[in-house]
């Protein structure tokens, strides 16, 4: 931050996106720090609600895959339920994201957003949105100066003692020349997810015979892919995905990614 903050004349905005397993209270705490306060302020606090996983009556959709990262994180107390993290990232919010809504009925909607509107404080609103589209306007200019704020915003988590990081939690990049068919891909990946602690996957990839490039996104072993834009003529047709978990070897991504 105190990086960023140099440049700060040549930034609007600063976004930070957190884990999913994130406790938003201590982060905005750090925005306390005397070097911080008086060069930032927290403008709001958005959280994302998987809707589809929610009208199913779980919290996230691979609810195993976020188990393994909670326990490979020595930040979060082991023995809290998953449920009461969900509820310290809905307190603290000044809006909430419910995405996947294309995936439920609209029965299904109303309940998820209904039960939701009691777990918020009073005038959090609740937006939904169908495959992340969303307008950038929506998700700026709270003013909230959430540092100011903490006391309103209810977690269980508000006396825990500050703990180091996991070392082991990192990520490799794996590049190729190669052009992938996308389910081929997948089935790949979900392979590699079998036999590796990974959580996350991102990034892009060469299809043959297509000008479009696919953007690959996963969790646990859940897969998504869409086209977004046509190859430009000074990028390089490859296939570069980064891919998140605990202990990963490098050439032991890569090995498995080109048997």
């Amino acid at each position: 931050m105190q990086a960023l903050l140099k440049r700060r004349d040549q930034l609007d905005c600063i976004l930070i996106e957190t884990s999913g397993l994130a406790l938003p209270k201590p982060l905005v705490q750090a925005f306390g720090w005397h070097e911080i306060r008086t060069q930032a302020t927290v403008d709001g606090v958005v959280t994302v609600v998987d809707c589809e996983a929610l009208a199913q009556g779980d919290l996230v959709g691979d609810l195993a895959a976020l188990e393994q990262q909670r326990q490979a994180d020595p930040n979060l107390e082991h023995e809290t339920p998953i449920e009461e993290l969900f509820e310290d990232q809905l307190g603290c919010a000044d809006l909430v994201l419910l995405t996947k809504v294309d995936r439920v009925d609209e029965a299904a909607q109303t309940k998820v957003h209904h039960w939701l509107k009691q777990e918020l404080r009073s005038g959090v609103k609740v937006v939904p949105c169908q495959s992340g589209h969303v307008t950038p306007d929506l998700l700026l200019g709270f003013n909230a100066a959430v540092e100011d704020d903490l006391a309103s915003r209810h977690s269980h988590h508000d006396h825990e003692e500050d703990h180091d990081h996991d070392t082991d939690i990192n990520s490799v990049q794996f590049l190729s020349e190669q052009a992938f068919e996308p389910d081929s891909l997948v089935k790949r990946l979900r392979s590699l997810v079998q036999h590796q602690e990974i959580y996350r996957v991102k990034g892009f990839v060469a299809v043959p015979n297509k000008p479009m490039r696919l953007v690959m996104q996963g969790v646990g072993d859940r897969f998504d892919y869409f086209y977004d834009r046509p190859w430009q003529p000074s990028e390089e047709r490859q296939t570069r995905l980064v891919l998140i978990g605990r202990g990963l070897v490098q050439a032991d991504v890569e090995k498995a990614m080109s048997s």
